[in-house]
This record gives structure tokens, sequence and C-alpha cells, in this order.
């Protein structure tokens, strides 16, 4: 067909609309639906993509992780040989650092969480509960590049004389402190009274999660308080991100000597990196994926039916004018195209106002959340020609059946 035929068919269409507009709108709304989910739901995931990117990445390019199981989603009860395998331990963290040539720098961290309520910290009548209380060593800043706003973090002196000293989250250092400053003074944490040396600054939220509700304590005084916790999480910081892979084989073969574990069994402990936490996020959003494209699919199926149905109607509607077009010429094939680009321009119409109001969704939740969302050029494509196509396939039945009407008859036809 030549621009000005399809022009044409466009404008045609148009007019259909406006001149019926409760039936057109009724005939795209599935349409709408379905592409207003789908860039909606995109672009908000999308940001949350890129969120949860930049945040694992600002735990720095070189870190390594070693956990008692492998990270990822646990559906039910562990089996018995992970249930049974041995904790890792402050120690396995020392010789890390001490006989693994390619590391720079060891994390070990003892989380606390077993007060029926909550931790709980307070400062005259501030309080400040279900917060995370962590024993913490003084590498553990470099291996999670943690920035201070105040203050200093937790060193070897501390560690070697058990000092009550603590470092807190932006979070509970606003809270506690709202107009004054917090180093020096004395906060009382489960009843131990614990001196603040330093303020850790403020991080975005992960997930609309604050990631800045915790107070650091010197990991021989949290040993000194809670000896009977088990069980520690340890991070290790490569000396080069070429050297990670080389450090990973060093961490393996060292634990698999301290724990034990014979030469033809599986390691009973995992060690990955940053992209493993990464993984274990995209398969939630894959699922999240999933369940958008059936939810659109089901919207778009019913939008579809629906041009169908109205584009069965503008054919009976307009029997006499496909007669006389015949009459002056036209081929089946400018009738078929003439119906088939209505169809998709209608579709088309739902797709644009599907793209500008799921946008507005998605500015509407970065705004008034703490969720992020971005913009994404390929869901606009893809939304877009979903839309369109969906005019082009039901449009095709409608189409055919005006393009195969008898002039004579369809002249007739009142």
């Amino acid at each position: 067909m030549r621009l000005s035929e399809i022009t044409d068919s466009i404008l045609l269409a148009w007019g259909a609309m406006v001149a019926n507009k409760m039936r057109s709108f009724l005939t795209i709304l599935g349409v709408f639906i379905g592409v207003t989910a789908v860039i909606g739901m995109v672009s908000i995931i999308q940001g949350l993509n890129n969120s949860m990117a930049e945040q694992i990445e600002s735990f720095g390019s070189n870190a390594i992780y070693v956990s008692r199981y492998k990270p990822g989603i646990q559906l039910g009860m562990r089996n018995e040989e992970e249930r049974n395998r041995k904790h890792l331990t402050l120690e396995d963290g020392f010789a890390i650092k001490n006989y693994c040539p390619s590391i720079e720098a060891v994390a070990v961290s003892k989380i606390w969480w077993q007060p029926p309520d909550g931790n709980s910290v307070k400062y005259k009548n501030n309080e400040v509960k279900r917060f995370q209380l962590e024993g913490v060593l003084p590498d553990n800043q470099l291996v999670y590049t943690l920035t201070l706003s105040a203050g200093r973090f937790i060193n070897q002196t501390d560690m070697r004389y058990k000092t009550y000293t603590a470092v807190l989250g932006a979070d509970i250092a606003e809270v506690l402190f709202p107009y004054s400053d917090p180093l020096g003074e004395i906060i009382t944490v489960n009843n131990h009274k614990f001196s603040v040396i330093g303020v850790v600054k403020k991080r975005k939220a992960l997930l609309g999660q604050s990631l800045d509700n915790f107070i650091l304590i010197p990991m021989t005084t949290y040993l000194k308080i809670h000896p009977a916790d088990e069980g520690v999480w340890i991070g290790a910081e490569a000396k080069s991100p070429d050297l990670i892979p080389q450090a990973i084989d060093e961490i393996t073969e060292l634990l698999r000597r301290r724990r034990g574990v014979p030469y033809d069994k599986p390691n009973d402990f995992a060690v990955f990196t940053q992209d493993a936490l990464l993984d274990i996020y995209h398969q939630i959003t894959d699922a999240i994926y999933i369940v958008l494209i059936i939810i659109s699919s089901i919207a778009l199926l019913v939008g579809g039916v629906g041009v169908m149905n109205i584009m069965l109607v503008s054919v009976t509607e307009r029997t006499r004018e496909i007669g006389i077009r015949k009459a002056i010429g036209a081929r089946r094939k400018d009738i078929l195209w003439q119906f088939l680009i209505e169809a998709m321009a209608m579709t088309g119409v739902g797709g644009l106002l599907g793209i500008m109001f799921g946008f507005a969704i998605a500015a509407i939740v970065s705004a008034t959340t703490p969720l992020s969302a971005a913009i994404s050029i390929p869901s606009v494509i893809i939304g877009f020609s979903f839309s369109v196509g969906v005019g082009l396939f039901f449009g095709i039945y409608p189409a055919t059946r005006a393009a195969r009407l008898n002039p004579i008859e369809a002249l007739r036809y009142e």
C-alpha cells in the first residue's frame, strides 16, 4: 500500500473511534490495561534492578563471601547434611586472612537477634528497638566499604581490651541524637553501657529497606556478652579483581582442610561473590516477570477479542461502503489492508495510552515510596509492538471477511 492509503486508513480508524467513543474505549480497554501493567511493572523492576546492582557493587568489586550454606531461595527444610554442618568460626576468618595470599582483608560478623522483643538501645528519653546488633572486626570497614560521617571505626585496641564502644548506623543516630553530637555519649544497649565512637554515613535503601538500622561493637566484646552464640558471617576482600578466582580457590582449599572435608566429598560451606547475590535477586524478579506476562497476556487477549468484535460490527455497518470501493476499482488486498490498519491503529492508541499511564504509575510510585523506577526504552518498544500486534492478529478475520464481500451484494445491502 502507498503511504497516502495508509494515512487515509488511519484517519478513517480515528474517525470511527471519535464517532463511537464509548464503544472504542471499551474495545481498547483490555489492550490499555495490559500495556499499562507491562510498562509500569517493568519500569519499577528495572529501577529496583539498578538499585540492587548499585548497592551490591557498593560492597566492593573485590568482595568474596563465605557462609555455611549456598545462597539461594530455600523452600522447605534443609536436608540432613546441611543441618549437621559445622558453623563457621572467628578462627576460620583469621585463618583466611593469615594463610590466603590473595586476600587483603577479612570481615567477620556475628549478629544478635535473640531478645523476644528485639534489641533495644536507649539514650535519655529516646529509644530504638528491633535493630541489628553486630560484633565486627576492624577490617569490616574496608570489606563492606563503610564510610563514617563522624568519629572513628573499631580498631585493634578495642578488640584487645574488649572495650564497650559502639559505632551507630545513621538511623539509630538520628533517633537517639536528633539535635546533638553522639560522639562520646553513653548509650544503653540491652542493659549494657556503650560509648559512641563513630557514626556510619547514611546509605541508600535497598528494596525500600533501610541499611542503616544497626549498631556495631567489637567482636571480642560481643563474644564476652554472648559467649554461647554460634556461627559467623565471613567476608573477604581480594587484593584485586583479577585475583578473585585465585582467592576463592585458596579459601576453599583452606576451609576444606580446617573442616576435615574428605577429598571425594563436596564442600560443606559456600564461597561466592556478589554475582551470586544478584542471581538470587534476579530469580525473584524473573518470577514477577512471569506473573506480569500472564496478567498482561490475559488483558491483551480480552482486548483482542474486543477488537475482533468491533471490527466485525464495523464490517457489517460499512458493507455498502465496501461495495462502492470495490465497484470503483478497489482490490481485495486494498480492503484487507484498510481494515487491518484500522484494527492496528485502534490497538496502537490503546498501547500509547497504556505506555503513558504506565510511566505515570511508575513515577508516582518512585516519588511517594522508597522504591525506584527507571524508564526502559525496550519495554516501550515491546509494549507498543504487542499492542499493534494484537490489532493485526485479531483484525485478520474481520478484514478477510470484508475483503471477500461480493461487490454486487454489498451494493444492495441496506
